[in-house]
């Protein structure tokens, strides 16, 4: 289609059946884990999609029920954890974007070019050997001891964002102020980072997904509910008696650590796409 034609009405149609398509094939695992949520031990048996009766007792369970003491620390390590290793990879990716994208030094396209090695390597190859390291130094089972590690996956996205975003940022505001008087660190705070917020959010609102879905760290370097997070504490969900499945407390607890994801995607949407946008076009 050209540029600056409208659609047809045909055209316009076939749009929105296969954006109802897509948007269907991607809701419906949600929408199958919500209805399971809500459905009796009795109804967990049967293959109707929606529960005979509606009940709110695995969302009891998690909080006033028998796995309370199991999804409550581990609700509260995942929150924790999370807005700590996000607060450390944005600031650390910041100032490391900065320098990439401002500075001209050797070895620019190197450090690039390894957090997009380290941002593909697999997680799992590195858990046995950080397992053992973790045990040794005092680290396995400890709140740093998972901070540590999610910052291997929240720093290389976040220095390949925000790089792409610093270098849309006009130079000469930089060198105005530094005219003006202001030192290099100066004109770094006052002037380039407020011009940079939408990029710097944008990249605290993906770090933080990334981080707040994580199992296999979660999994692997916690044993107690010390450290354990949410996503590896599912695996531990037990039903009432050892012949009934936990399939609808692990679904309801599914959906309440998926609340916070969505309330952060429905209230910053526009700053979101606005930092994707602004970093994607290079200047």
């Amino acid at each position: 289609m050209a540029s600056g034609k409208r659609l047809s009405g045909r055209q316009r149609l076939g749009w929105t059946a296969l954006t109802v398509l897509v948007l269907g094939y991607a809701l419906f695992p949600v929408a199958s884990i919500l209805a399971t949520s809500f459905k009796t031990q009795a109804d967990l048996g049967q293959r109707a999609f929606l529960p005979t009766s509606w009940t709110w007792q695995n969302y009891a369970m998690l909080f006033v029920g028998d796995a309370r003491d199991l999804f409550l620390p581990a609700l509260r390590n995942s929150i924790g954890i999370t807005l700590i290793a996000t607060f450390i990879a944005v600031v650390l990716a910041t100032l490391c974007a900065y320098a990439i994208a401002r500075l001209d030094f050797p070895g620019k396209k190197v450090i690039l070019g390894s957090a997009l090695a380290v941002s593909i390597f697999p997680v799992i190859s590195v858990v046995t050997p950080l397992f053992n390291v973790w045990r040794g130094i005092g680290l396995y089972d400890t709140w740093p001891g998972l901070i540590i590690p999610y910052l291997s996956l929240t720093l290389p996205i976040s220095i390949w964002t925000l790089s792409a975003f610093f270098r849309q940022i006009p130079w000469e505001l930089e060198q105005a102020a530094l005219v003006d008087g202001a030192t290099q660190w100066q004109a770094f705070r006052r002037a380039i980072v407020p011009l940079a917020m939408p990029g710097v959010f944008t990249t605290a609102i993906l770090a933080f997904f990334i981080a707040w879905n994580d199992f296999v760290y979660g999994i692997s370097l916690t044993s107690t509910e010390a450290a354990r997070p949410v996503p590896a504490a599912l695996a531990f969900f037990t039903g009432a008696s050892q012949f009934q499945e936990p399939t609808g407390a692990i679904s309801a607890a599914a959906i309440v650590v998926t609340i916070p994801v969505v309330v952060l995607v429905l209230l910053f949407q526009r700053r979101i796409v606005s930092g994707l946008t602004q970093g994607a076009v290079k200047g």
